[in-house]
Protein backbone atom coordinates (compact mmCIF):
# COMPACT_ATOMS: atom_id res chain seq x y z
CA UNK A 1 0.00 0.00 0.00
CA UNK A 2 1.46 3.41 -0.70
CA UNK A 3 2.25 6.07 1.86
CA UNK A 4 -0.81 8.04 -0.13
CA UNK A 5 -3.51 5.93 0.43
CA UNK A 6 -5.93 7.34 3.28
CA UNK A 7 -6.33 4.63 5.74
CA UNK A 8 -9.29 2.54 5.29
CA UNK A 9 -9.58 2.93 1.19
CA UNK A 10 -7.65 0.16 -0.08
CA UNK A 11 -8.19 -2.14 -3.48
CA UNK A 12 -9.39 -0.28 -6.18
CA UNK A 13 -9.18 3.16 -4.03
CA UNK A 14 -5.72 2.30 -3.12
CA UNK A 15 -3.03 4.83 -5.10
CA UNK A 16 -0.44 3.45 -6.27
CA UNK A 17 0.93 6.61 -7.44
CA UNK A 18 0.98 6.02 -11.37
CA UNK A 19 -2.58 6.68 -11.60
CA UNK A 20 -5.80 8.58 -9.50
CA UNK A 21 -9.33 7.11 -8.93
CA UNK A 22 -11.87 8.63 -11.06
CA UNK A 23 -14.21 10.72 -8.61
CA UNK A 24 -18.37 10.46 -10.20
CA UNK A 25 -20.17 13.59 -10.79
CA UNK A 26 -22.67 13.73 -7.75
CA UNK A 27 -26.26 13.12 -9.95
CA UNK A 28 -28.83 15.77 -7.24
CA UNK A 29 -28.00 18.24 -9.50
CA UNK A 30 -29.68 17.11 -12.80
CA UNK A 31 -32.40 15.41 -11.12
CA UNK A 32 -33.26 19.16 -9.95
CA UNK A 33 -32.74 20.23 -13.29
CA UNK A 34 -34.85 17.97 -14.94
CA UNK A 35 -37.46 18.42 -12.21
CA UNK A 36 -37.66 21.90 -12.80
CA UNK A 37 -38.52 21.62 -16.74
CA UNK A 38 -40.72 19.22 -16.09
CA UNK A 39 -42.40 21.79 -13.65
CA UNK A 40 -42.36 24.56 -16.46
CA UNK A 41 -43.81 22.11 -19.03
CA UNK A 42 -46.94 21.15 -16.80
CA UNK A 43 -47.31 24.64 -15.80
CA UNK A 44 -47.71 25.68 -19.43
CA UNK A 45 -49.94 22.91 -20.71
CA UNK A 46 -52.00 23.18 -17.47
CA UNK A 47 -52.36 27.52 -18.39
CA UNK A 48 -53.01 26.78 -21.79
CA UNK A 49 -55.67 23.87 -21.06
CA UNK A 50 -57.78 26.50 -18.76
CA UNK A 51 -57.32 29.36 -21.22
CA UNK A 52 -59.45 27.43 -23.98
CA UNK A 53 -61.44 25.80 -21.25
CA UNK A 54 -62.76 29.23 -20.29
CA UNK A 55 -62.98 30.02 -23.97
CA UNK A 56 -65.29 26.91 -24.62
CA UNK A 57 -67.59 27.74 -21.66
CA UNK A 58 -67.47 31.33 -22.51
CA UNK A 59 -69.24 30.95 -25.97
CA UNK A 60 -66.07 33.46 -27.48
CA UNK A 61 -67.97 35.93 -25.57
CA UNK A 62 -64.60 38.09 -26.50
CA UNK A 63 -65.28 37.77 -30.24
CA UNK A 64 -68.92 37.47 -30.26
CA UNK A 65 -69.16 41.42 -28.41
CA UNK A 66 -66.59 42.83 -30.98
CA UNK A 67 -68.46 41.15 -33.96
CA UNK A 68 -72.17 42.50 -32.47
CA UNK A 69 -70.57 45.98 -31.65
CA UNK A 70 -69.01 45.85 -35.17
CA UNK A 71 -72.52 44.78 -36.56
CA UNK A 72 -74.27 48.00 -34.86
CA UNK A 73 -71.68 50.27 -35.75
CA UNK A 74 -71.75 49.24 -39.26
CA UNK A 75 -75.78 49.61 -39.42
CA UNK A 76 -75.68 52.95 -37.63
CA UNK A 77 -72.90 54.08 -40.30
CA UNK A 78 -75.08 52.68 -43.24
CA UNK A 79 -78.11 54.73 -41.63
CA UNK A 80 -75.94 57.87 -41.38
CA UNK A 81 -73.89 57.21 -45.22
CA UNK A 82 -74.28 60.13 -47.01
CA UNK A 83 -76.14 60.54 -50.78
CA UNK A 84 -73.12 60.55 -53.39
CA UNK A 85 -74.76 63.48 -55.47
CA UNK A 86 -76.71 65.22 -52.54
CA UNK A 87 -74.52 65.09 -49.57
CA UNK A 88 -77.50 64.35 -47.40
CA UNK A 89 -78.56 61.47 -44.74
CA UNK A 90 -81.26 59.33 -45.05
CA UNK A 91 -81.78 59.41 -41.63
CA UNK A 92 -82.39 63.46 -42.38
CA UNK A 93 -84.26 63.89 -45.15
CA UNK A 94 -88.02 65.10 -44.60
CA UNK A 95 -91.05 63.54 -46.03
CA UNK A 96 -92.27 65.74 -48.78
CA UNK A 97 -95.84 66.45 -46.20
CA UNK A 98 -92.75 68.24 -44.06
CA UNK A 99 -91.81 70.60 -46.38
CA UNK A 100 -94.55 73.53 -47.50
CA UNK A 101 -93.99 74.73 -51.36
CA UNK A 102 -94.50 78.54 -52.54
CA UNK A 103 -95.15 78.39 -56.03
CA UNK A 104 -94.05 81.21 -58.17
CA UNK A 105 -94.39 81.20 -62.09
CA UNK A 106 -91.96 83.32 -63.49
CA UNK A 107 -92.82 82.63 -67.33
CA UNK A 108 -95.56 84.30 -69.69
CA UNK A 109 -97.37 81.02 -69.35
CA UNK A 110 -101.07 81.51 -67.21
CA UNK A 111 -101.86 79.15 -64.90
CA UNK A 112 -98.78 77.32 -65.14
CA UNK A 113 -98.27 78.10 -60.95
CA UNK A 114 -101.48 76.65 -60.17
CA UNK A 115 -101.09 73.33 -61.95
CA UNK A 116 -98.22 72.97 -60.88
CA UNK A 117 -99.17 73.31 -57.17
CA UNK A 118 -102.09 71.10 -57.77
CA UNK A 119 -99.61 68.26 -58.93
CA UNK A 120 -97.30 68.89 -55.93
CA UNK A 121 -99.96 68.43 -53.54
CA UNK A 122 -101.34 65.13 -54.66
CA UNK A 123 -97.68 64.45 -54.44
CA UNK A 124 -98.02 64.69 -50.81
CA UNK A 125 -96.01 68.20 -50.34
CA UNK A 126 -97.87 71.47 -48.38
CA UNK A 127 -98.82 74.06 -50.53
CA UNK A 128 -98.29 77.78 -49.64
CA UNK A 129 -98.73 80.59 -52.02
CA UNK A 130 -99.23 80.48 -55.35
CA UNK A 131 -98.98 83.16 -58.05
CA UNK A 132 -96.90 84.96 -59.97
CA UNK A 133 -93.18 85.94 -59.25
CA UNK A 134 -91.39 88.39 -57.96
CA UNK A 135 -90.60 91.42 -60.31
CA UNK A 136 -86.63 90.51 -59.26
CA UNK A 137 -87.49 86.90 -61.17
CA UNK A 138 -90.24 87.30 -63.53
CA UNK A 139 -89.45 86.32 -67.11
CA UNK A 140 -85.77 86.18 -65.81
CA UNK A 141 -85.53 83.10 -64.94
CA UNK A 142 -83.73 80.78 -68.10
CA UNK A 143 -83.60 77.13 -66.08
CA UNK A 144 -86.36 75.08 -65.18
CA UNK A 145 -86.90 76.96 -62.19
CA UNK A 146 -85.63 78.14 -58.91
CA UNK A 147 -85.70 76.55 -55.59
CA UNK A 148 -85.26 79.47 -52.72
CA UNK A 149 -85.22 79.38 -49.27
CA UNK A 150 -83.46 79.70 -46.09
CA UNK A 151 -79.96 78.14 -45.38
CA UNK A 152 -81.64 75.41 -43.21
CA UNK A 153 -83.62 74.20 -46.61
CA UNK A 154 -80.13 72.87 -47.95
CA UNK A 155 -80.56 70.47 -45.26
CA UNK A 156 -83.09 67.96 -47.37
CA UNK A 157 -85.70 70.56 -48.30
CA UNK A 158 -84.02 71.11 -51.39
CA UNK A 159 -83.16 67.81 -52.00
CA UNK A 160 -86.53 66.31 -52.06
CA UNK A 161 -88.39 68.93 -53.96
CA UNK A 162 -85.39 68.71 -56.53
CA UNK A 163 -86.72 64.96 -57.20
CA UNK A 164 -89.35 66.19 -58.54
CA UNK A 165 -88.13 68.58 -61.70
CA UNK A 166 -85.24 68.58 -63.79
CA UNK A 167 -82.53 71.08 -63.65
CA UNK A 168 -83.57 73.28 -60.98
CA UNK A 169 -81.25 75.85 -59.80
CA UNK A 170 -81.13 76.35 -55.56
CA UNK A 171 -80.27 79.66 -54.14
CA UNK A 172 -80.79 80.87 -49.88
CA UNK A 173 -82.10 84.05 -48.95
CA UNK A 174 -82.45 85.70 -45.12
CA UNK A 175 -85.40 84.20 -44.71
CA UNK A 176 -86.18 82.34 -41.37
CA UNK A 177 -89.30 79.87 -42.22
CA UNK A 178 -89.01 76.27 -43.12
CA UNK A 179 -90.92 76.83 -46.21
CA UNK A 180 -89.10 76.90 -49.76
CA UNK A 181 -90.30 78.79 -53.19
CA UNK A 182 -90.45 77.06 -56.45
CA UNK A 183 -90.30 79.64 -59.01
CA UNK A 184 -91.28 78.24 -62.26
CA UNK A 185 -88.51 79.57 -65.40
CA UNK A 186 -88.68 79.14 -69.05
CA UNK A 187 -86.73 76.00 -69.10
CA UNK A 188 -89.63 74.22 -67.43
CA UNK A 189 -91.55 71.74 -69.50
CA UNK A 190 -93.26 69.70 -66.52
CA UNK A 191 -92.97 68.28 -63.78
CA UNK A 192 -91.16 64.54 -63.39
CA UNK A 193 -93.62 61.63 -63.66
CA UNK A 194 -94.31 60.79 -60.59
CA UNK A 195 -93.30 57.37 -60.63
CA UNK A 196 -89.93 58.34 -61.95
CA UNK A 197 -89.71 60.88 -59.06
CA UNK A 198 -90.78 58.05 -56.40
CA UNK A 199 -87.75 56.31 -57.73
CA UNK A 200 -85.76 59.66 -57.46
CA UNK A 201 -87.01 59.61 -53.39
CA UNK A 202 -86.10 55.80 -53.08
CA UNK A 203 -82.37 56.43 -54.30
CA UNK A 204 -82.15 59.44 -52.53
CA UNK A 205 -83.03 58.06 -49.19
CA UNK A 206 -81.14 54.88 -49.68
CA UNK A 207 -77.40 54.50 -47.99
CA UNK A 208 -74.63 53.59 -50.10
CA UNK A 209 -73.24 49.88 -49.55
CA UNK A 210 -70.71 49.64 -46.68
CA UNK A 211 -67.45 49.59 -48.26
CA UNK A 212 -65.38 46.05 -49.06
CA UNK A 213 -63.59 44.49 -46.30
CA UNK A 214 -65.81 46.48 -43.51
CA UNK A 215 -67.99 44.05 -41.03
CA UNK A 216 -70.96 44.44 -42.89
CA UNK A 217 -69.58 42.22 -45.34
Amino acid sequence: MSMLTPPGMGGKYRITGERYPRMRRPRGRRRLVIAALGSAVVLGLVGWGTLQLIDVFSGGDGDTVRTARGTTDCKRDQRREEHPRTGRTAASLPEPADITVNVYNATPRSGLAKDTADELKKRGFKIGKVGNAPSAYDKKVKAAGILLGAPDATKGAFHVLGTQLDGAETKNDARRGKDVDLIIGSGFKDLVKQKDADKAMATLAKPEPAPSGSPCD
